[in-house]
């Protein structure tokens, strides 16, 4: 299959996107793919949800497009269809302590189709290490981060994204994937919900 691009722009004129660079050649592509498909998509009900860049900043050279609240703005704003949605990585967004997550979810909650949930804790000198999903355990903001949601009356889906491997699963584990601690990190976020949803007496 041959792709066109639909929009000729002189020259490589750069687009400031978060911490790093996208010459509008790139968002120029991206843009085009996007209107491309919209109509495939109504028709067939399938919503597309981009992930956002992981880590958030600059790696070799690669450029980012979704690093914070701006930049998903901006991206929502180039093809501004209800099919063009977000699939929002709270991990992916706080490796970057400057993004407050639970705030992005609470301004584009009806453009996410599909919510990845899990935390990190970062240390001093700028690294981070994934952690379990208990709010106290790390420093992305687990519980407000599921307040956004619930108070946004968020329907899609949600999965507790990576997990540690626990009980010997370092053997034969893909990973960034253990099955308990995902399991473990499922329970706890629906705990949060139901406590959210106690809270507002719906149960």
């Amino acid at each position: 299959m041959n792709f066109k691009i639909k929009h000729k722009i002189p020259g490589r004129i750069r687009v400031h996107m978060g911490q790093s660079r996208m010459s509008f050649d790139q968002a120029d592509t991206l843009q085009y793919f996007l209107e491309a498909i919209m109509p495939t998509c109504h028709e067939t009900g399938i919503k597309m949800a981009i992930h956002q860049d992981d880590p958030p900043w600059d790696i070799f050279g690669i450029p980012r497009l979704l690093c914070d609240k701006e930049s998903i703005g901006r991206f929502l704003h180039m093809v501004d269809d209800e099919y063009n949605c977000l699939c929002l990585c709270s991990g992916s967004l706080g490796a970057n302590m400057e993004n407050n997550v639970a705030d992005i979810i609470r301004t584009y909650c009806d453009r996410i189709a599909f919510a990845h949930i899990r935390n990190l804790r970062h240390y001093p000198n700028g690294d981070f290490s994934e952690v379990s999903h208990r709010d106290c355990d790390g420093d992305t903001g687990i519980l407000e981060i599921m307040r956004a949601y619930h108070d946004c009356g968020y329907t899609g889906y949600v999965r507790p994204d990576h997990g540690r491997h626990l009980w010997g699963e370092e053997t034969h584990c893909r990973p960034g994937y253990g099955l308990y601690d995902r399991a473990l990190g499922i329970m706890y976020l629906w705990g949060c919900w139901d406590m959210l949803e106690r809270l507002d007496g719906k149960i």
